[in-house]
Parts: structure tokens; sequence; C-alpha cells
């Protein structure tokens, strides 16, 4: 019972990625019907804004280090170390939260100049041309990001108060053994409070109101008077914020490299698929799905059954959800089928 717990949570810190990254891409669809390879491209960015934020914020002067006393030795202390004692070294400690501030401008930036560069210039082109665009792009970020960073992981640390383990178990009346890293939990409740923002402000303003609308029937809004491209576009940006946030929250969980953005957007793709192309609520409805799947298949007695089923297990599903029910889980009817 306890290790199945464990993997419910774990399955649930992975499906709050998968749900974000697919929501994004999914508002995307569903607002310009673009097939966005560089979607991936947008997490691996975030989670670099937390990067470059640790290496400002730990930029190092030499001072002498007055604990060797036989010759003189000095050591790197970083400057806001220096120039604001406790304070400086607090801000260094809470560098990936703070990196949301820096992500936020940065994310609205790059999505609303991809949108309005490039992608707006293949609305009316084929997916395929589409995908080879996009994909194309996020190739030339994924080498630029390499070239820069190098090719290895860069760890990210939580802050110091969260690095640790909640007991968990004790929450639940279950064991006070069962614990949790602090740092999953968070992500999660991050998570869920995302998307909760993403569809409150769908459903909840006239903003949103008229983006929805527009999902729905786009040349019908243009004729009423309302600019939808330019609306889509911010959209655009919006999405790419919340990757971006995605991306920048998830460091302290994986360590960041120039292939994550890569690795993930394979995932979302399957995560949007799954839930239906263009569904809001499916993709992340499917996100959770499969993340709980893919941990609960990582136990060992079921991978001593079945031998590298975590690795294919959300491949397995989506082939099934497809064959069954071709437009996804909550796919709008006609979507994807014949």
């Amino acid at each position: 019972m306890e290790a199945v717990f464990l993997q419910l949570l774990n399955g649930l810190d992975k499906g709050g990625a998968y749900a974000l990254i697919a929501l994004g891409l999914t508002l995307i669809f569903g607002t310009l019907g673009v097939v966005n390879f560089a979607h991936g491209a947008t997490f691996m960015i975030g989670s670099f804004c937390a990067v470059t934020l640790q290496k400002l914020l730990t930029l190092s002067m030499k001072i002498r280090d007055e604990s060797v006393t036989f010759f003189e030795a000095y050591k790197e202390v970083p400057y806001l170390e220096v120039w604001f004692g406790d304070t400086g070294k607090a801000l260094i400690d809470w560098t990936v939260p703070l990196a949301i501030l820096l992500a936020i401008p940065i994310m609205l930036a790059f999505g609303y100049i991809m949108e309005r560069g490039l992608i707006q210039r293949f609305y009316k082109r084929t997916h395929a041309e589409q995908i080879l665009v996009t994909f194309g792009l996020a190739i030339v970020l994924q080498e630029l990001v390499k070239a820069y960073f190098g090719a290895n992981p860069i760890p990210t640390p939580a802050p110091d108060i969260v690095s640790g383990s909640a007991h968990v178990g004790a929450w639940f009346g279950m064991s006070d053994a069962i614990v949790y890293p602090w740092w999953r939990l968070i992500y999660f409740v991050f998570a869920a409070v995302i998307i909760g923002a993403v569809f409150a402000f769908l459903n909840l303003t006239t903003f949103g109101m008229v983006v929805r609308a527009g999902m729905a029937d786009r040349e019908t809004v243009g004729l009423i008077g309302i600019d939808i491209d330019k609306k889509f576009t911010i959209v655009f940006a919006l999405a790419a914020v919340v990757t971006g946030l995605a991306g920048v929250m998830y460091t302290p969980v994986l360590p960041p490299d120039y292939h994550i953005g890569m690795d993930f957007l394979v995932l979302s793709f399957v995560v949007v698929v799954v839930g239906g192309m263009g569904s809001l609520r499916g993709a992340v409805a499917a996100g959770f799905l499969l993340g709980i799947l893919q941990s609960f298949a990582s136990m060992t007695e079921i991978k001593s059954i079945l031998p590298g089923i975590d690795q294919i297990i959300i491949y397995l599903v989506a082939v099934v959800i497809l064959l069954v029910r071709p437009r996804g889980l909550m796919g709008r009817e006609g979507v994807m089928e014949d």
C-alpha cells in the first residue's frame, strides 16, 4: 500500500509537468491550428532562465580566506554575499522561485516574436510544412543552448527550506516512514494553480470568452469586428509562458540540459493526441493519466513481469485509445476521424 501511494504521488508530479506542456501546446493548436514542434524548446528556455539567473546571482570575486593562517589563501565568494551578507545568500538560495520573475517577460517576448515572425506565415500551409519549420527552429534553439551552456546537465537546487522530504504518510493516517520530496509536492501544487488560472482566464474573462469563441468559429468572430488574430497572438505568448514556467519549476527535479525540450516534446504530443487534439480538458486529464500510468509501470514488481514496460506504457496506451477512439479521450467529433 505504501509503495502504491508513493507511485501515485510520483504520477501526479510527472502528470503535472505533462499537463502543463500539453496545455500550452493545445492552446496553440486549438487557436491557430498550428502543429508546433518547437513547443518543447519553450520548456527548455524556461529551464535555462533558472540556470541563467543562478549564474548571474553566483558571480563571484576572490577574497582572502581568513580561516587559513599559514599562508595567503583566497576563496570565491558571490558578489551578492559580499555586498548584502545574509540577504545575498537568501537571494541565491531562492534562485528558482525568483527565476519566475525573469521567465515571464522572456517567454512572453519569445512567444510573441515567434508567432509574429514565423508562425503566422504558415497558417495556411500544410501540417507537414508546419512540423518541418518548427522542428527546425527547435533544433536551432537546442544547438544554441548547447553551444553556450554545454552538453552536460546543470544542477539548479531548490531553496534549502524545501530541499528535504515531507512526512506525507502522517498526513493521511499512514506510516510516518512514508516521505516525499517537498519540491515535488510544491511542483504539483504549482501545476494545479497554473492550470486553474488558465481555465479561469478562458472561462471567466471577456478576453478568454472571445478566444474560445474564435477557437470554435474563427470566421464568425472576425465578421463581427473583433481582431481575433491579435488575440490569438497573445494566446500564443501566454502558452509559451505556461510552458516556460513549467520548465523553470522543474529544474530542481531534473537538471536541465540542451536536449530536455526535445525529450518532453514527444511526450507532450502523445498526451495531446490521447486527450484529444484541441481539447484543453483532455490535455490536462491525459497528462495526469499518463503520468500516473508511467509511474506505476516503473514499479519493480511490474518491471519484473514486463521488462521495459515503463519506457513504452505511454505509447501503448496511445495506440489503444486511438484505435478505439481516434479523436482522443475528449476530442471534438470529426477531429482525426474520417
